[in-house]
């Protein structure tokens, strides 16, 4: 029996909120969008299949609980990989909230007396200071000029794993049952590859370059010109990357302790490993 003549359909979850992208859909490609016409996307509350995947440290790990959990609750979007980076906040808070409601626990201890201090969040307010970077904005180096684009989720992803891998290599290097000249070859191996991963990050995050009339896409030719740029060009590249990444991030939440009544701040990020758990 198809879901069409399922007499049990009208019984089926329905859209619980409506959310329109930091991206207004631009960044994604042909077919891994169906933007409604108004632009606000219907977000779906989780099911049980989507809490059990949520809750695979497997999955999690390598990012597609997060994929299938996307496309499971928010339709729209046909492909959770090739979400761009700064919707990526906002779909999650969409799928909270549709979820669980727009309040939210959060525990934070004083910087000053180690008081833990509980308080709750409305999401709706997170949801809505979430603002698009300017990816309009363009870095002029003499005769090129250099446009900017979000990495995607699968991007992100990839090069978070591959960080976390070698940031474990790094940590248990010390330890290691091995000589020292080796430790040291291992730890210089272990840099290199940082900084292969660094500029990957920065060719992922540009679209294309102006050079004298020509567009350059490619993203080997792109790549090559990072390696073999001198170091204003790239200090200029990487600075700009790094402040369109800073103006997407959620901005710290402002406490004061119950115990003290020192006011500080304590950062909201989204941690895929426990953003669902607990939740009722």
């Amino acid at each position: 029996m198809t879901e069409t003549n399922n007499p049990l359909r009208k019984f089926f979850r329905q859209p619980a909120i409506y959310i329109k992208l930091p991206s207004n859909g631009k960044f994604y490609p042909k077919g891994t969008l169906e933007m409604p016409a108004n632009g606000e996307l219907p977000v779906y509350p989780m099911t049980a299949i989507d809490e059990i995947t949520y809750r695979t440290s497997d999955a999690l790990f390598n990012g597609a609980a997060i994929s299938n959990v996307v496309i499971s609750c928010v339709p729209a979007i046909k492909d959770g990989w090739h979400m761009p980076q700064i919707d990526l906040d906002a779909v999650l808070v969409a799928i909270r909230i549709a979820s669980y409601g727009h309040e939210m626990e959060i525990n934070s201890n004083c910087p000053k007396c180690e008081n833990e201090n509980s308080f709750t969040v409305d999401l709706r307010m997170i949801l809505d200071g979430i603002k698009y970077p300017d990816y309009n904005s363009t870095v002029t180096l003499g005769d090129i000029e250099v446009h900017f684009k979000p990495l995607s989720y699968k991007e992100m992803n990839a090069n978070s794993m591959e960080q976390f891998n070698d940031q474990k290599i790094m940590e248990a290097l010390p330890q290691a049952n091995i000589s020292e000249a080796e430790k040291i070859q291992q730890l210089g191996q272990a840099f290199a590859k940082l900084t292969r991963m660094t500029v990957t990050a920065l060719r992922q995050s540009i679209s294309m370059i102006k050079a004298q009339g020509e567009i350059v896409v490619d993203a080997q030719h792109i790549e090559e010109f990072i390696l073999n740029s001198e170091r204003h060009t790239f200090d200029n590249i990487k600075n700009h990357i790094e402040k369109i990444r800073k103006d997407s991030e959620l901005k710290p939440l402002p406490i004061t302790c119950t115990k003290c009544s020192h006011a500080y701040e304590t950062p909201f990020t989204l941690d895929v490993s426990n953003f669902f758990v607990g939740a009722s």
